[in-house]
């Protein structure tokens, strides 16, 4: 019974070697001469260990929710270019297929020129 489950035994332990074994190799052989550079906040705008109640940019936030709704909305448009010839060889759903997506692509557009219009994308 339990030499059916070896394979998965096996599988785990040598997926945790391949994802630790180059960690340890790198902490064991890489260089560590920290400096001010490597030490400084990345991307973040602010440094990591302040005050929690210091005043904080919004935009920030507002161009990482943009980022997360576009890309969602092409993640959406993967699947029906995949199916695209399918839909257009088929009589029953041609225009529908079409036009449904062309709404899809319209309310992006919308989405997209209402957050250039109010500056959403601009950075000062």
């Amino acid at each position: 019974m339990l030499e059916n489950y070896f394979p998965v035994f096996l599988f785990i332990i040598v997926g945790a070697l391949v994802g630790a074994l180059p960690m340890a190799i790198g902490w064991i052989l890489g260089p560590s001469r920290p400096d001010s550079e490597k030490l400084s906040p990345y991307e973040c705008g602010f440094e990591a260990f302040e005050d929690a109640r210091m005043k904080f940019d919004v935009r920030f936030y507002l161009i990482a929710i943009l980022f997360i709704i576009f890309d969602l909305e092409i993640a959406f448009l993967f699947p029906w270019a995949t199916i695209f010839k399918e839909i257009v060889d088929t009589e029953a759903i041609k225009w529908f297929g079409f036009i449904e997506m062309m709404v899809f692509i319209t309310i992006l557009v919308i989405g997209f020129v209402y957050a250039w219009a109010k500056g959403a994308l601009e950075w000062e």
